[in-house]
């Protein structure tokens, strides 16, 4: 009997322990994810995203619906958080890196990033068609539909080093 209310004491003391010391992450913006996707080997993937409708999405809205929070929460990846884990991320980024792939504080280094696994418990986010239909569904004023395999295709930005 002792022995279990031991282990629920420990249990509960483990389990608070790591809720008050919960990483909340950071989003660190565009500049900082260029710093080793903007490399040909790695496949250039900033100048992708650059060109692309993504980073773009700011430009597409007018000066009003630019303060709508209605519309910032996804033509901006900075307009859609919580202002707290602004890092270096700018609203003026448009849907950013961080958007599809989660905030960057914890896994941007280089040693995390070859790891996939240890990258995904420092936030890293392997998109899919649900993270894309979060933004891209029928609450949009402009939505005339959402091919999943289509619209990736059309945004790929792969990492020839990961193949």
């Amino acid at each position: 009997m002792k022995l279990k209310r031991i282990m629920a004491l420990l249990s509960m003391i483990i389990f608070t322990c790591s809720v008050a010391t919960a990483q909340n992450f950071k989003y660190i913006g565009a500049a900082k994810c260029k710093m080793c996707h903007n490399k040909p080997q790695k496949g250039e993937q900033y100048n992708k995203w650059k060109a692309g409708p993504h980073a773009n999405a700011m430009k597409s809205l007018s000066a009003t619906e630019a303060k709508d929070p209605k519309c910032l929460k996804c033509h901006s990846t900075a307009g859609a958080i919580d202002p707290k884990l602004k890092g270096g991320i700018q609203t003026t980024e448009g849907v950013s890196c961080e958007a599809c792939h989660g905030p960057g504080s914890a896994y941007k280094a280089p040693a995390i990033m070859k790891n996939q696994k240890l990258a995904l418990t420092k936030g890293l986010i392997i998109p899919d068609e649900e993270l894309c239909k979060s933004c891209h569904n029928p609450e949009s004023p402009t939505f005339k539909g959402f091919n999943y395999e289509e619209y990736m295709a059309q945004i790929a930005h792969d990492d020839p080093l990961t193949k």
